[in-house]
């Protein structure tokens, strides 16, 4: 079992403006920036430097003039073969200049991304682009069920889209199932980038916990697909439909064995009293204080049952400050309900 740090990374490298509350809202707006933006493709002679308003802009022929943002001036400033920081310390007319003496000629044409009168990316004949809104429409397909997680303690959603790429964190809350004698939910990440920042990519996995910093604890049967912008990267919906239904289709079959089990823990006691049940539980290796407090939970619900100790102790590790404290915790309690298995 490992701990995934993928989401916490994305966590604490996005801005307010750049997480959504909910998949609905995410897919809007990146079906809305495919339909605001446009491929222009023009010859190297056709692409020049001009200037706007107290800043270096961008001619594409006829089509006009458009501003560039920090990633397509980053992008031109390549193409050149130029240094980024030395041409920031220009004046746009002398910034402009050097474009002119050093961006490439030749016949092949530069595909320039553009949305309103901003420029986005600008790319050359070997990069194909695939849209966020495509990638979230074959996710939408198979996971029906699938939902951010909680909320960050930064107030990330897990479901980020900036200027430059998209990341998405999803789980099935209700999707709990039995793998070797432990309970585990199934989540998957995709990432994609319109403008040539990062790969396409997903990543499937079954957890046991996500801490308030979306760490994933304890995952596994972890599988990861990713696929660089070139000529077959649309190609790669089909691959990525296919991982995300067959995490479905599992959470599916294992789901039907683990409600089994826990219709089994509701009916079966841990112990015939308090005392044994307390002597079960330090057995498994709970502390005594623990364990009668876990006790003292579950006898308000009138009985000492697998599932009411389980419940209580899990409930129990919520006042665990570290959560590597809490997912260890959360396991032990989750191995109980073996006892329901074996009863």
């Amino acid at each position: 079992m490992k701990a995934l740090t993928r989401a916490r990374n994305e966590l604490f490298r996005r801005a307010p403006d750049e997480s959504f509350p909910d998949l609905t809202s995410l897919v809007a707006h990146c079906r809305t920036a495919k339909a605001e933006s446009v491929d222009r493709w023009h010859p190297p002679r056709a692409i020049t430097p001009a200037l706007g308003d107290g800043r270096l802009d961008l001619s594409l022929g006829l089509d006009g003039d458009f501003t560039l943002n920090d990633w397509s001036f980053s992008q031109l400033c390549s193409l050149a073969h130029v240094n980024k920081e030395t041409v920031t310390r220009l004046t746009p007319g002398t910034a402009a200049q050097v474009f002119r003496e050093t961006l490439p000629g030749g016949n092949k044409p530069l595909q320039v991304f553009t949305r309103g009168q901003a420029v986005r990316s600008v790319h050359g004949v070997g990069y194909t682009r695939l849209h966020n809104a495509d990638l979230l429409a074959a996710v939408q397909e198979f996971a029906t069920d699938f939902t951010p997680p909680q909320k960050a303690a930064s107030g990330g959603t897990g479901l980020y889209c900036g200027e430059q790429d998209l990341f998405a964190f999803l789980i099935d809350p209700t999707g709990w199932a039995e793998i070797d004698g432990e309970a585990f939910a199934p989540g998957f990440f995709v990432w994609n980038s319109e403008v040539g920042k990062r790969s396409l990519g997903v990543q499937s996995f079954w957890f046991q916990a996500v801490c308030a910093n979306h760490i994933v604890w304890d995952a596994v049967e972890v599988v990861e697909f990713t696929r660089k912008h070139t000529a077959s990267v649309g190609d790669s919906l089909g691959e990525i439909r296919q991982i995300i239904e067959r995490l479905v289709q599992q959470r599916d079959a294992r789901r039907d064995g683990f409600v089994t089990t826990i219709r089994k823990a509701m009916g079966t006691a841990l112990g015939a009293d308090p005392e044994e049940a307390l002597k079960e539980l330090t057995k498994h290796g709970f502390p005594k204080g623990l364990a009668k407090e876990a006790l003292a939970l579950a006898e308000q619900k009138g009985r000492f049952t697998i599932f009411a100790v389980v419940d209580a102790l899990t409930r129990l590790s919520q006042q665990l400050v570290y959560a590597g404290e809490r997912a260890e915790a959360d396991m032990k309690a989750a191995r109980l309900f073996e006892l329901a298995l074996a009863a």
